[in-house]
């Protein structure tokens, strides 16, 4: 004989449902009809899809059909006992939460369910306002717990992925060193091979500088994740450090007839940070706007105070940006590559690096381009002042 449901018999697994069309689905076990023809009424009225079991083999075979988001679960019952149950619910599907109702409430009856893996606890008899209060509870916890799972996953796989870019970013100059100072080593040491041993250290070095970037920004990448390069929030002079990075790319750009231009206000610039997190996103920006641009062109950076704000903006008059790559711009490891354009060295994390860090001291970054025209970079970032100094000493414990 086919055991009773809340309201009908069937010869199949197929629960009792509510004609609720909610998303979220709640299974009930319970060996009281009563209990779980209230649970279905008060929470289907709310939006909730409800399906109940009325014993703990039959709840679980439920729960491993079903996946719901939350069970209620009675502890004492015939056969599998409520505890069985959460224990068995949580290997089943670790993502549902289980909540306990029962008549029996005592201090050790919720501190055992709790340990096999309950989240809350509802002593029988119940309102309806208090079975919903604990039902949103627990599927607040649900969606936390989900948004974490997808957060740490997201990390992992970005781990991964930058692993393996790393590591193949590395593997190439490093053949290449291995292959140039190969060379050398068969070089003789005639005069006339002189020459020919400067070419290839000059290679090495090169390809070493190329290695020291790719790790430079895996490290700076790693202290953002910590939240330790954007911890420090000091007094910094923005001017003083484009014009330092103008000084450091000064024979980049002489190269290429690239004049360098920076128009700041007279009282100065300056927002409260971490004086290398600033230089680092700056340093990224203007060494873009230096090597993507045409020869004989210009990079300007400019800076303005407006609403407590300070408005920096890098522009170019550069090969531009396409529209359709604008969108993957600050994503990891992305390059553009136009056909026609001189190809550029670099990781693919600078921009990204750059909006990690706006982000981070609470600012905002955009771009404005036009393919064969150029492109201008915004960072907008919160103005000092005293107080946010005092502030920040107090954050840092000073």
């Amino acid at each position: 004989m086919q055991p009773n449901r809340a309201s009908v018999c069937v010869p199949s697994l197929t629960p009792e449902v509510s004609e609720s069309t909610g998303q979220e689905t709640i299974v009930v076990v319970d060996d009281d009809h009563a209990i779980r023809l209230s649970c279905q009424k008060i929470l289907s009225k709310v939006g909730f899809r409800v399906e109940t079991f009325e014993n703990g083999a039959r709840g679980l075979e439920g729960v491993a059909e079903l996946r719901p988001a939350l069970v209620i679960v009675d502890l004492k019952m015939p056969g599998l006992s409520g505890i069985e149950v959460i224990a068995r619910v949580r290997e089943i599907c670790p993502q549902t939460i289980v909540m306990v109702i029962t008549g029996y409430a005592t201090i050790d009856t919720a501190v055992e369910a709790m340990k096999s893996g309950a989240y809350d606890f509802l002593p029988k008899p119940f309102s309806p306002e208090a079975l919903r209060m604990i039902v949103n509870r627990g599927l607040e916890r649900r969606n936390l717990l989900l948004l974490t799972e997808r957060s740490e996953m997201e990390r992992e796989m970005l781990k991964r992925r930058f692993v393996t870019f790393v590591s193949h970013q590395l593997q190439t100059p490093l053949v290449a060193v291995h292959q140039y100072l190969d060379v050398i080593n068969q070089l003789d040491d005639a005069q006339q091979t002189a020459a020919k041993k400067r070419e290839w250290i000059d290679r090495c070095l090169r390809r070493t500088e190329e290695m020291q970037a790719i790790i430079r920004d895996w490290l700076t990448l790693a202290k953002l994740e910590g939240g330790t390069l954007s911890r420090v929030k000091v007094k910094v002079d923005l001017e003083r450090i484009v014009r330092d990075i103008f000084a450091t790319y000064e024979q980049l750009a002489a190269a290429e007839e690239i004049a360098l231009e920076a128009r700041f206000p007279e009282g100065g610039c300056f927002v409260p940070g971490d004086h290398n997190c600033l230089n680092v996103l700056f340093d990224n920006l203007i060494v873009n706007a230096i090597k993507y641009n045409k020869r004989g062109g210009r990079v300007t950076v400019s800076a303005e105070l407006a609403d407590g704000e300070v408005a920096v903006s890098v522009a170019d008059t550069g090969v531009g940006i396409p529209e359709r790559c604008r969108p993957m711009l600050f994503r990891e490891f992305y390059r553009i590559e136009r056909e026609g354009c001189k190809k550029v060295s670099g990781t693919g994390l600078g921009l990204l690096i750059s909006k990690r860090i706006v982000t981070e001291m609470g600012g905002t970054i955009s771009l404005e381009s036009e393919v064969d025209a150029g492109s201008t970079f915004r960072v907008r970032l919160p103005e000092w002042h005293e107080d946010a100094g005092e502030a920040a000493g107090r954050e840092n414990g000073d």
